[in-house]
């Protein structure tokens, strides 16, 4: 069964194809970072940018150089859709979009983290034995055959992220539709759709489509029936996002995944109709076999694991944010904060901290709403201020944090020095005030 499913040798237009769509994605990405000015507002102009905790050291590589950074991304992304040094690119451009990721918080996205796991699985497949300089080149011997478990590690990962995103929707802001009404709101000046977009009975739609297809896409897309209309329906809901969230690359590559869907000798006639089909659909196990099974085994795993962590620990993470990231939990909620960050000197001296001076907008809100952006910016404040003092506490005094639109209320302990307190990633931080959701 286990070899059947595997290892069966299929026809590799699929994944020849996907390496082409995803080179062209990822490069518009990269370039776009720059064009955009996102990567100006969250890499460059900052003076903190607040990266994943584990990988302060990560901050010391932002600044104008990040334009080179990213430009080095998109140049690799020409190269993977050209099969022009494949393994040497997908590789280095998997580590450099890793790094960027980890270098902010800021305008974290979930999209972000799936483009690193789908750039990880680039790494090992061998996408570059048609249609590819390196082909021609000869530097990787001709092929039209890959193993069938390309397809299904792709699926089972779609699966996981789809069906998680769909189960994370499942909670009371989403299901009276008030989450929805406040996505909406800010997109009331959008040209033909903005005031239709305000509308109750649209909210309905939106939110109980997104549910219902983030359950059944993957499925509707694997059975042969519903495949055709599964396939229309996902274009229209990608392209929806687009206009609508503007997010990215993220629902163009979620179409280009479609052609693992679709059968192999489908996308041949396709895209290449002039390549020598295969036809012996045979079974062949690789010698890496026992490797890959364990490799795929805690690969997924760690994936089942990774977004229902905020289960075993204490209270909601709609409230604490804590076993958030790395979940698929995709537009959920709408926060807001205020408070005042006090400085204490070892003389017991008082300074309260203007924002404005060290943060941008965006870091602002992240600051006084999300609990460990606080932390952060408690140790950033330590350290630019240790020179006028070797001792100093930080405190977030009338914390208060706003969820979707519910009363404000008291976020975090204003007894707790932020600036000398552990951060633990795998448990609950105790200085976080008990949810008052359900108020």
């Amino acid at each position: 069964m286990v070899n059947t499913l595997l290892f069966r040798r299929i026809d590799n237009s699929p994944l020849i194809i996907f390496r082409i769509f995803f080179g062209i994605l990822v490069a518009l990405e990269c370039f776009g970072a720059i064009a955009t000015g996102w990567l100006k507002r969250n890499l460059i102009e900052p003076t903190y940018t607040f990266p994943f905790i584990d990988f302060a050291w990560l901050e010391s590589l932002t600044g104008p150089g990040m334009y080179v950074y990213f430009s080095i991304m998109g140049l690799l992304g020409i190269t993977i859709a050209l099969g022009y040094k494949y393994r040497f690119s997908i590789i280095t451009f998997t580590l450099l979009w890793t790094g960027s990721y980890l270098m902010q918080k800021t305008a974290y996205n979930n999209h972000y983290y799936l483009l690193i796991l789908i750039s990880f699985f680039m790494c090992f497949f061998p996408a570059n034995t048609a249609y590819a300089l390196d082909n021609r080149l000869g530097k990787t011997q001709k092929a039209n055959f890959m193993y069938s478990y390309i397809k299904w590690v792709i699926v089972l990962q779609l699966l996981i992220v789809y069906t998680y995103a769909s189960i994370a929707k499942l909670y009371g802001d989403w299901l009276d539709f008030g989450m929805i009404k406040l996505l909406m709101q800010p997109k009331s000046d959008y040209f033909l759709v903005g005031e239709l977009l305000q509308q109750p009975w649209v909210h309905k739609i939106i939110g109980s489509a997104g549910i219902i297809f983030d359950l059944l896409i993957v499925p509707a897309l694997l059975w042969k029936p519903t495949r055709k209309f599964a396939f229309v329906a996902s274009i229209f809901f990608h392209l929806f996002n687009s206009f609508i969230f503007q997010i990215g690359i993220f629902p163009y590559l979620s179409l280009a995944f479609s052609v693992f869907f679709f059968e192999p000798e489908t996308i041949r006639k396709l895209f290449f109709k002039k390549k020598t089909p295969y036809q012996i659909l045979k079974i062949a196990i690789p010698k890496y076999k026992t490797a890959f099974l364990i490799g795929f085994g805690i690969f997924f795993l760690i994936q089942l694991i990774l977004p229902v962590r905020h289960h075993f620990l204490k209270d909601d993470v709609l409230w604490t944010e804590e076993g958030h990231r790395m979940s698929w939990r995709m537009m959920l909620r709408s926060r807001s904060g205020s408070g005042q960050f006090k400085v204490v000197r070892e003389n017991g001296k008082e300074l309260y901290i203007d924002i404005e001076k060290y943060l941008n907008k965006g870091q602002q809100r992240k600051v006084l709403s999300y609990p460990d952006f606080a932390w952060q910016f408690a140790q950033y404040l330590k350290r630019d201020l240790s020179q006028e003092s070797k001792s100093l506490s930080v405190y977030l005094i009338n914390s208060k944090v706003r969820i979707n639109g519910h009363p404000p209320a008291p976020f975090i302990d204003p007894k707790v020095d932020l600036a000398n307190i552990p951060w633990k990633p795998f448990k609950h931080s105790a200085w976080i005030f008990h949810s008052r959701l359900e108020d």
